[in-house]
C-alpha cells in the first residue's frame, strides 16, 4: 500500500470513493459530492492523503479545521473514506496513522470526529487509534428529511500541546 498527497489530478478517484460513503448514508450528513474548488479550500492542505494499492486508489483522508478562530488552530476534523472493495483490509488504518503523524508534524492537538452510531466500523477505527468518545449529539442535525444523532470522539496528542 502507497500514501501520496491529495491533489486536483486524484479528485475524480476522491469524489467516487466519497459518493459511495454518501451512497451508505452512514458516513456524511452531505448529500452530492462537492466541487474540488470548494472541497480544496475547505480541508487542510498539509493533512490529505491517498491509499493506493497496485495503482488503484483504495481510500483517502483528510483534516479541516473545525473554527476560523485562533484559539482552535490545534484542533481539527477527520475524514477517512475506503473504497468498498477495501474495506476491512487495513487502509483506514494505516490512513489514520498517517493523518495523527501528520497532524502532530504540524502542530495539532486535537483531532475530533462525528460519527453517525450506526457506522461502527468508523467507531471501531477511531477507538482503535486512541479516540474516545466524549458525548452523544442527539437531533445534531437533518439527513434527508430525518434527524440524526452523532457520537462525538477525540483524541488528544500524548507529544503536542501537553505543557
Amino acid at each position: 500500500m502507497e500514501i501520496s498527497i491529495i491533489t486536483e489530478t486524484d479528485w475524480p478517484a476522491v469524489r467516487a470513493i466519497y459518493l459511495q460513503g454518501i451512497a451508505t448514508g452512514q458516513a456524511t450528513f452531505q448529500t452530492e459530492a462537492p466541487s474540488w474548488e470548494d472541497w480544496d479550500r475547505s480541508h487542510l492542505r498539509h493533512s490529505r492523503f491517498l491509499a493506493s494499492v497496485d495503482g488503484s486508489v483504495a481510500g483517502w483522508a483528510a483534516l479541516s479545521p473545525v473554527s476560523s478562530r485562533c484559539v482552535y488552530a490545534g484542533v481539527a476534523e477527520v475524514s477517512v473514506y475506503v473504497h468498498e472493495d477495501y474495506r476491512g483490509k487495513g487502509v483506514g488504518d494505516l490512513l489514520m496513522n498517517t493523518l495523527i503523524e501528520s497532524s502532530e508534524a504540524q502542530g495539532l492537538w486535537t483531532l475530533q470526529s462525528g460519527i453517525f452510531p450506526e457506522n461502527e466500523a468508523s467507531i471501531r477505527l477511531h477507538e482503535k487509534h486512541g479516540f474516545r468518545k466524549l458525548g452523544y449529539r442527539e437531533k445534531v442535525g437533518k439527513h434527508e428529511n430525518t434527524w440524526r444523532n452523532t457520537i462525538l470522539m477525540e483524541r488528544r496528542s500524548k507529544t503536542v500541546g501537553i505543557d
